[in-house]
């Protein structure tokens, strides 16, 4: 997978270490000399591109009209909302991420401005906090672009009706698919005979709706 990142940043750098370490190639466009000789300490030279990367001519000499994925993590929101607009309309990169720095300007990071994913810090920092507070040993892993689907982990609790049970006498909501289960080290993939036991991680992808009716099952 193509990779181009504009911003070299903590962010940026430590997105571009962890796509390459997955065999990914990746373009990081970086405009400010000091960040860019760091970069050069940290990454491949042929990864780095020095100039400014909401600069159409900066972009195509970077190949961007064959990447699969374009991320604008820059500390300026204006200048990731020219880059995704840029990326999307212009260029049709088939998914744009962005990262939004002030939570303010989170309303603008939408498909008509070329983002598919806008990444706001903050938002998810307080949704983790609130979520460890009312769901305790339930938290969101991921939370799908589209619908109201997230994928959970869930820890069954000793005293849960789910401890010990056959997961096919488990009253299961209908819109809740469970995944796998952790269990010492191991990965479990779920079946009907399955046992469940105590301190096992239930990891399922379901709807808000049923959330709360997982808990009651498993913690």
């Amino acid at each position: 997978m193509k990779v181009i990142i504009i911003g070299g940043g903590q962010v940026g750098s430590y997105l571009a270490t962890l796509l390459l370490s997955n065999g990914h190639e990746i373009r990081v466009i970086e405009h400010r000399e000091s960040v860019f000789h760091k970069l050069e300490k940290e990454l491949p030279h042929e990864a780095l591109v020095f100039g400014n990367g909401s600069d159409p001519e900066v972009l195509e000499s970077v190949g961007i009209a064959s990447a699969n994925v374009v991320a604008a993590v820059t500390g300026a929101d204006e200048i990731n909302l020219v880059v995704s607009t840029l990326a999307k309309m212009e260029f049709g990169v088939p998914r744009v991420v962005a990262r939004v720095n002030n939570p303010k300007n989170a309303w603008l990071f939408n498909s008509g401005m070329g983002v598919d994913i806008g990444v706001n810090q903050a938002e998810l920092m307080a949704h983790f906090v609130v979520e460890e507070m009312n769901m305790k040993d339930m938290f969101t892993l991921l939370k799908l672009n589209r619908g109201d689907y997230s994928i959970v982990q869930i820890k069954v609790q000793p005293n849960s009706k789910a401890a010990n049970q056959l997961l096919k006498d488990l009253s299961i909501p209908k819109k809740t698919v469970l995944i796998a289960i952790t269990r010492d080290n191991s990965t479990l993939i779920p079946k009907g005979d399955t046992q469940i036991l105590e301190d096992d991680d239930i990891l399922a992808l379901t709807d808000d709706a049923s959330r709360a009716e997982l808990k009651e099952i498993f913690s």
